[in-house]
């Protein structure tokens, strides 16, 4: 065999395997953001001899960072062009960019708090045709007049009569399958004082935690009146304030220029795009953010929500994230944030937030059961004999590793 031999090539002949005769799945990873769903998905199936997976980083505008993301996990990767040629089982995905090139059947599932981006780019699509987000449109699940992926997981019962509106060609392989952001978040709050104290939110001190998706309407579009308005107004004594942004927002600008951009914000715990965010919602007394799925999923916690704004164009009328814009106060730059921050929390009413909970996933506790069964069926193989494993989620680090101080060097 020549040196040349690629690895994907020694997949395909079983060569280099101690462990022989195993189905073969491919991870399709579009971004750091698809990573940590999919995650959710192929953890399913890490301790089962019976199967083989391979991943591959696809093209893609916001690819930057999911290399060193996989080999934090200890995952390596083959080419995308040399996965395009190799033969699979399976393959999940994210994302739906290359997919109908791949020569296996596609699991496709969703990467967010329901569907709530709408598709900007309308190239395509006929004069007048709604836009609707990418897990909904025939952009997205179709190629050549078919539709690709073999099975689709949605979090809820609404996204299939969406998708019965959008595209009905694909309600034939949609699967209600819920959220395992919801799961994760509902089983760990009992840990809510655990985590405050790993994170270092001492007795009397409250936690603000700001959220950001990405893009010209978001939270990190205005942050240099949000972040510095907090920060001088907050007393660092009695707040500690966390900043958690979308990884495409790094992606796109990078991690040297957005750290260099929040340089002189002391105090500001910068949380990195790899760190488990699910711990920061659940310690928080707080989430200021705008209409990301952090926001969304917030709602799911003992923190009050105040919105950054409620941009009617960059959310689906159906989605979580437009719910919560009719449920959620809207903090004012012309008004003191503490003053703004405790008003909230003392008229906040009860289950004020519970008709966006309620529409994060129908099945509430059911994602990872659901999801393993249709893995495993699309694999042609029986599923294990014992539930699922779920690991909670990765202890945080303590909010002083991250915080932005005058002797720190912020690395890129």
């Amino acid at each position: 065999m020549s040196l040349r031999t690629t690895k994907t090539a020694l997949i395909e002949q079983g060569h280099w395997l101690t462990v022989r005769g195993c189905k073969r799945v491919l991870v399709v990873v579009h971004t750091v953001t698809f990573a940590q769903r999919l995650r959710e998905v192929f953890g399913l199936l890490h301790a089962d001899l019976r199967v083989q997976v391979v991943f591959t980083a696809a093209p893609h505008a916001f690819g930057s960072g999911v290399a060193q993301f996989l080999h934090g996990l200890g995952i390596t990767t083959v080419p995308w062009e040399e996965a395009l040629r190799a033969e699979f089982d399976l393959v999940l995905a994210a994302g739906s960019r290359g997919l109908h090139e791949l020569r296996a059947p596609v699991l496709r599932i969703s990467h967010g708090a329901g569907q709530i981006k709408p598709l900007t780019d309308v190239t395509a699509a006929a004069p007048g045709q709604q836009r609707w987000p990418g897990m909904l449109s025939p952009q997205h699940l179709m190629h050549d007049g078919r539709v690709v992926p073999a099975a689709i997981g949605y979090a809820h019962d609404r996204d299939l009569a969406e998708l019965a509106r959008s595209c009905p060609q694909a309600l034939p392989v949609a699967h209600v399958v819920g959220d395992p952001c919801v799961d994760r978040i509902v089983a760990e709050l009992p840990r809510r004082d655990a985590y405050r104290r790993v994170l270092g939110v001492g007795t009397g001190q409250r936690l603000v935690v700001v959220t950001s998706t990405w893009g010209p309407a978001s939270t990190f579009g205005r942050l240099d009146s949000l972040v510095p308005h907090l920060l001088t107004q907050l007393p660092g004594d009695r707040y500690r304030i966390a900043l958690l942004l979308h990884p495409n927002v790094y992606a796109g600008h990078g991690t040297w220029q957005v750290r260099g951009w929040l340089a002189a914000c002391e105090r500001l715990a910068i949380v990195p795009p790899e760190a488990d965010w699910q711990a920061l919602l659940i310690a928080a007394d707080w989430l200021v953010g705008d209409h990301g799925s952090l926001t969304a999923y917030g709602t799911l916690t003992d923190a009050t929500v105040l919105l950054t704004g409620s941009p009617e164009r960059e959310m689906a009328p159906f989605s979580p994230a437009a719910l919560l814009a009719t449920a959620a106060p809207v903090m004012s730059p012309l008004h003191p944030p503490a003053g703004q921050l405790e008003y909230a929390a003392r008229t906040r009413r009860p289950g004020q937030y519970a008709r966006v909970a309620a529409a994060l996933s129908s099945v509430p506790g059911e994602f990872h059961r659901r999801m393993r069964s249709i893995v495993y069926r699309l694999l042609d193989l029986s599923e294990p004999a014992h539930p699922p494993y779920v690991p909670p989620p990765a202890a945080p680090s303590p909010l002083s590793e991250w915080e932005v101080r005058p002797d720190r060097k912020e690395a890129g």
